[in-house]
């Protein structure tokens, strides 16, 4: 019988981070694929990436609606209680031989929690990375609740080690976004029209001289700040008067402050050259950023995927702190000069290279082959 293996997948973010990990289980034939989305991913206002997913053929075991409205602190703690009552449930009827639970997302715990207090074996993909906000902690938990790791660096793999999980059940697999950017490596064209794809609101720019693209999510442990930093951001960009494709946030505290600081700012002062997606498929969001730039703002693409693309990226603030970067990044703080000078540096800048931290671009294929052929059990009791 081929092994039950349950993937949940809770933002869209988390879709490109296991995208060719879950092909790679859908057509092995020891393993069968068992998907489950959940949170944000299923929301409109988040880019509905559920239906990218549908549109990709993955057929969905489950949907399990748990986001609650507030995008403050509490909404994110009882999101996350909803999440474990709603997953134990699905759990319960999936009966998986293992569970996959993704990253640092604050949602990512509830996955952990109902299958580990299930007796059920967790699989934890990415741990042992830091970040310097409650992310680092609710990856760690992660970590520490799963029995076996998938980590995406050398680095990674190291930490897990040191926080005492046995080295035979912590393989470095490279992160599975890495596959994705190697495909866009080699085919870098970008043959849609994001506006007729995608639609999204504001100016039709002219991106075809040249753009920049913009992602900055509210830091959980900084969500008071969150309005206030976006308009620093949209004030340079708006200043500097180059044709930007600008990304909306994730669900996460301050994501409200983040959101209405762009709608207010776009009402007010009708910015020309931004135009703004909700989300888009992820390999038509590589190739736009492969061909843009620089990446600007504090998504962990900038510094995982734009690495090995060799893409200019300006990292603000404090949500990617400690994390493992390349030659690409430049680090600022929410100075609206910092901000404007590291852009004209970067986009100036000659010398990038492609560095492959977080893989090579066969993790999918190195992850289904540990889940097939890894002994997967629940470690009732562990020995430090």
């Amino acid at each position: 019988m081929p092994r039950k293996i349950c993937v949940v997948i809770t933002a869209r973010p988390s879709y490109s981070r296991i995208k060719t990990a879950l092909i790679a289980i859908k057509n092995h034939p020891k393993l069968e694929l068992q998907l489950v989305i959940a949170g944000s991913a299923l929301l409109g206002r988040y880019g509905n990436a559920v239906d990218f997913i549908e549109n990709d053929g993955f057929v969905i075991a489950e949907k399990v609606f748990m986001v609650l409205e507030g995008e403050n602190p509490t909404a994110m703690a009882k999101t996350t209680g909803l999440g474990v009552m709603e997953l134990s449930n699905v759990f319960y009827k999936l009966q998986p031989d293992a569970v996959i639970t993704i990253a640092d997302r604050f949602e990512t715990i509830a996955t952990s929690i109902a299958a580990a207090y299930q007796n059920i074996p967790l699989i934890h993909i990415q741990g042992g990375e830091v970040t310097g906000n409650i992310d680092e902690k609710v990856r760690h938990a992660n970590t520490k609740l799963a029995d076996i790791h998938l980590v995406a660096s050398q680095d990674a793999y190291e930490r897990v080690v040191k926080m005492g999980e046995r080295p035979e059940t912590v393989f470095n697999t490279g992160c599975p976004s890495i596959d994705l950017a190697l495909e866009i490596k080699n085919n870098p064209a970008i043959h849609f029209d994001p506006f007729e794809k995608y639609g999204g609101v504001g100016e039709y720019i002219n991106w075809k001289d040249g753009y920049i693209v913009v992602m900055q999510h509210p830091v959980t442990t900084e969500y008071k700040s969150a309005r206030e930093d976006v308009l620093k951001t949209l004030e340079v960009i708006n200043d500097l008067d180059i044709p930007t494709f600008w990304f909306w946030p994730n669900v996460d505290a301050g994501s409200d402050g983040t959101s209405s600081g762009i709608r207010s700012f776009r009402e007010i002062k009708q910015p020309k050259n931004i135009h703004f997606f909700k989300n888009m498929e992820p390999n038509d969001f590589l190739k736009l950023l492969v061909n843009s730039k620089c990446l600007i703002g504090n998504s962990s693409v900038g510094i995982r995927e734009c690495s090995y693309l060799g893409v200019p990226v300006v990292n603000i603030g404090t949500r990617q702190n400690r994390r493992k970067r390349g030659n690409n990044v430049a680090d600022v703080s929410y100075n609206k000069d910092e901000i404007k000078n590291a852009i004209l540096e970067r986009i100036a800048n000659k010398n990038i290279t492609s560095e492959s931290i977080y893989g090579d671009g066969d993790a999918g294929i190195k992850i289904a082959e540990v889940l097939a052929n890894t002994t997967l059990e629940f470690h009732k009791t562990i020995t430090y």
